[in-house]
């Protein structure tokens, strides 16, 4: 198992536990607004018994014409009903009109001196909320002796309804830091591969171009010793070559100027380069669009990234097979995809094989498609990516780049 295989299933197990502490902290939040549910409707039960209570000593000591004998109790009860500042409560009586209210956040001030006598609005507001209470099962009926019928309603109360939110609100904040978290990593994980990037880059430049310069020298005092013509010639080929490796890595270390050029000229020019440097077992295709395809590029970085995509569809086959590129255009995009008949790609590889230091090769550095991404990504701003890939048949890698208009 390699380290992106590692850092994936890390990911996967980091985000694991804090989906599981997010279930825990939401199963205890729950287990706590259905205790104080419970609790408000055991209050209510008590505050509607109360009412209940009420009723019947009044009516008693009514008959008696007394209330000496009932002052005792009607205190208890009248402590009872003044007690709940917070339940939301209307009492009505069986044909819905409205006889107490409390705890609501009404349209208008309630007189004090007329506590029962309410504007047409508050009327209107407190209709309304018995309508909508009367279909929740937040109901509790009070059978008053001599055939009368009252009932309860009763809402949540604000501190209910406000821990009915909370573990909503702890998910979304859970979640915000999880991202923050992970955008953070992300970040000093880009900034230390670019760091590493631009390191290897100009430190490569620079350790080529000394015996780069001295190569240049011998090829001049060859021409002199009067070698033969061609021999140099070729060898000034591959000197040139280097020349032009050296000037890559320098350009990766910083911002490359880009130029308008034809994609279709660009990638057959680094398709006909490779063709004279692979087996002849295998068949190099170019397929070009009958149209120009103008696009802002760095040329040297593209045919880099063009010469990696080609070298890598060898290297998947087992010395022959065939390798097809072709230019498109789709929209606002020049596309440029290469085929290959070799080993195929799983899947769950498709992005892997992006990342920095991975390959299937025993003497590869896993650096050729790192590069090219970073090139196609950074600077040109356009994107590369597997395509389609079958494992035995063959992969096909595209290029997207924004036309010029």
């Amino acid at each position: 198992m390699n380290i992106y295989e590692l850092r994936r299933y890390g990911t996967w197990i980091i985000l694991a536990v804090a989906v599981a502490m997010v279930g825990l902290f939401l199963l205890v939040s729950n287990h706590l607004v259905r205790d104080l549910t419970m609790q408000e409707r055991e209050r209510m039960e008590v505050w509607a018994s109360a009412t209940r209570e009420m009723a019947k000593v009044t009516t008693a000591a009514m008959e008696a014409e007394s209330l000496s004998d009932a002052e005792p109790d009607i205190e208890f009860l009248l402590s009872i009903l003044t007690s709940n500042h917070t339940i939301p409560v209307i009492l009505a009586d069986a044909d819905g009109n409205i006889l107490d209210q409390r705890n609501f956040e009404l349209p208008e001030p309630i007189d004090s001196l007329a506590p029962y006598d309410l504007s047409p609005a508050n009327r209107r507001f407190l209709e309304e909320r018995l309508a909508s209470l009367a279909e929740s099962s937040s109901v509790i009926t009070i059978d008053i002796p001599g055939g009368t019928t009252q009932y309860v309603y009763y809402e949540e109360s604000s501190l209910l309804k406000r821990l009915g939110y909370y573990p909503y609100i702890q998910l979304l904040v859970m979640l915000a830091f999880i991202a923050v978290v992970y955008y953070a990593l992300n970040s000093t994980k880009r900034a230390e591969q670019n760091k590493v990037w631009v390191g290897l880059s100009k430190e490569t430049a620079h350790q080529l171009g000394t015996p780069i310069s001295s190569l240049m020298a011998w090829m001049e005092l060859l021409q002199q010793l009067g070698v033969d013509l061609e021999t140099v010639a070729e060898m000034n080929k591959d000197v040139n070559r280097l020349s032009t490796i050296a000037s890559r890595f320098s350009k990766i270390g910083s911002r490359p100027v880009m130029e308008e050029a034809d994609l279709n000229t660009i990638v057959a020019h680094a398709a006909t380069y490779m063709a004279t440097r692979i087996s002849a077992r295998i068949a190099l295709t170019v397929n070009t669009s009958p149209s120009p395809l103008p696009v802002r590029m760095s040329a040297p970085l593209f045919e880099w990234v063009m010469e990696n995509l080609i070298k890598n569809a060898v290297d998947a086959m087992d010395g022959s097979g065939s390798i097809t590129v072709t230019v498109s255009s789709y929209a606002h995009w020049g596309i440029v995809s290469v085929a290959d008949t070799g080993k195929g790609i799983h899947r769950k590889n498709y992005k892997t094989i992006f990342n920095p230091g991975y390959t299937t090769k025993t003497r590869g550095w896993g650096l050729g498609l790192a590069l090219a991404r970073r090139i196609i990504d950074q600077y040109h701003r356009g994107h590369i990516y597997v395509a389609e890939s079958e494992v035995g048949k063959g992969t096909t890698f595209r290029i997207e780049l924004p036309l010029v208009h």
